[in-house]
This record gives C-alpha cells, structure tokens and sequence, in this order.
C-alpha cells in the first residue's frame, strides 16, 4: 500500500500525461507496492481536481466487465471510472483525435437513469425499475500510460482509462431483451468489430447493479439524470484522425462519432 503523498505524486504523474499527451511508464513500475486500493483513492484525486475546477460528475463507466478482460488482468470483478461534463462528445462535432494519447472506441449499450439507484443491494431488477431508457453508446477509451502497458492498478488509477462518450436517443429497456441485443463497429462501411450485449457479465443491468453496490461503499450514489457505461460488446478499435465510426445495434439505433 502506498503512503498519501505517493498517492498524490502518482495523481500528478497522470495528470500530467494527460495534459501534456505524453503518456508515462506504468504506475505499477514506478509505485511496486500499489495495490487497487490505491489505484482507487489516486482516481479519487485527480477527480476532486477536476470537480473543484469546475467540472460536474455526469455518470460512471465500468471497466473489465467481460471474462475475457478479467481473465486477461488476472482479476475476478470489474472496474470503475467517472464520467465528467466535458467528457461528453457529439456526433455532429468531430473530436480532434492528436487530443488523446493513444484512442480506441468501445462499443456498448448506455443507461440513462430516471430515479436514483439504490446502493447496497442493488439488483437488476432495480436497474431495470430505474432506468429510463437504454442507448447506443460509443466511449472513447485512452490511456495515459504508455503503449497501454497496463495492469488492473494502472487502469483504475487512471479513470479506468476513460476519455470521452457519445450516446444515442434509444428506447425502454422494458422494450427490449438486455441480454440479446446485436451490437457491430463499422467504418467507412467495414465491420471493424461485433458482439453482443450478453457479452457484459451476462447482463449489463447486473454491471449496473455491481457498479451501484461497489461505489455505494464509497458514499457515492448513482443519481436520476446519470450515466452509466457498463461495458464493451465488442473488442476495442484503435483510432485514426479521418475516421468516422458507427455503433449500431439491433432495436435499438445507433450513434456515431468522426475523429480529425
């Protein structure tokens, strides 16, 4: 475990990276001892830094929430970031792609909440009760630490390298089955990348349940109004200034974002 003033330099060494588009080695190289408490508590940083600059919490994404990526980091539960206001994209607006260090785009199936969650003991029927519509979504993924070198300490601490998202209009979950929903990644009218929405734990209104539960033991609730990413259909596509990408799904629309 690491010291609060490590924390805190740690904190900095990604703000800087981030500001600068310079990523930097891995935490984990730097901090031996870091654990994902740690990892944690240094996203928490570099979040009240952006909180007290004025940016406003907009919702929250989950990472790792496939057993292939689970697998892949050595881990047996997903990960967490926040999602800020000047973190939201467009469709209609391209995103300068030289902003990031090295981007990807996910593609997953979005909640937007009606009420807020229940914390402790949140299931998925209480999602489903809460939500008011589910929506196409592409988040844009990026890491600050160099060559995407990472392990599971070196993607919290880092937001659970979120960047940005664009969501759709979408529909009633009630509409639809969660677990079924087609999703495929498209380009200049090449498939890049499909899966399904049941490739997130089954369900993603149980990764919406599991985030609900987990940031719960942090004090931190999940609001009417939010947003919540619970995980990639899909493999992650790297991105190229030019490009515009497409995420459809079925019965549910689609959304798309264009880099320069």
């Amino acid at each position: 475990m690491l010291t609060d003033r490590q924390r805190v330099e740690a904190a900095e060494l990604l703000r800087s990276a981030e500001h600068g588009v310079t990523p930097i080695a891995p935490l984990t190289e730097a901090f031996p001892g870091i654990d994902t408490e740690d990892a944690y508590e240094i996203q928490l940083v570099n979040i009240r830094h952006r909180l007290a600059a004025g940016a406003e919490v907009r919702g929250h994404k989950v990472g790792l929430s496939s057993p292939v990526m689970q697998r892949m980091m050595g881990v047996d539960e997903p990960d967490y970031g926040h999602l800020l206001h000047d973190m939201e994209l467009r469709s209609d607006v391209p995103v300068t792609a030289a902003r990031y260090c090295r981007p990807r785009v996910e593609v997953e199936v979005g909640f937007v909440l009606g009420d807020d969650l229940p914390g402790e003991g949140c299931t998925p029927a209480d999602v489903l009760a809460a939500t008011e519509r589910v929506v196409p979504a592409l988040e844009l993924i990026d890491s600050r630490i160099r060559d995407w070198r990472i392990t599971i300490a070196d993607t919290i601490a880092d937001n659970a390298s979120s960047a940005g998202y664009v969501i759709g209009e979408g529909r009633d979950p009630r509409e639809l089955d969660l677990k079924a929903i087609d999703a495929r990644l498209t380009s200049g009218g090449e498939l890049l990348a499909e899966g399904r929405s049941d490739a997130v734990l089954g369900d993603p209104a149980v990764s919406v349940a599991w985030l609900a539960r987990t940031v719960a033991r942090f004090g931190v609730p999940l609001r009417k109004g939010h947003v919540v990413l619970p995980g990639s259909c899909t493999r992650a596509v790297d991105v190229a200034a030019g490009a515009t990408f497409t995420a459809g799904f079925s019965g549910l629309g689609s959304v798309s974002l264009s880099f320069i």
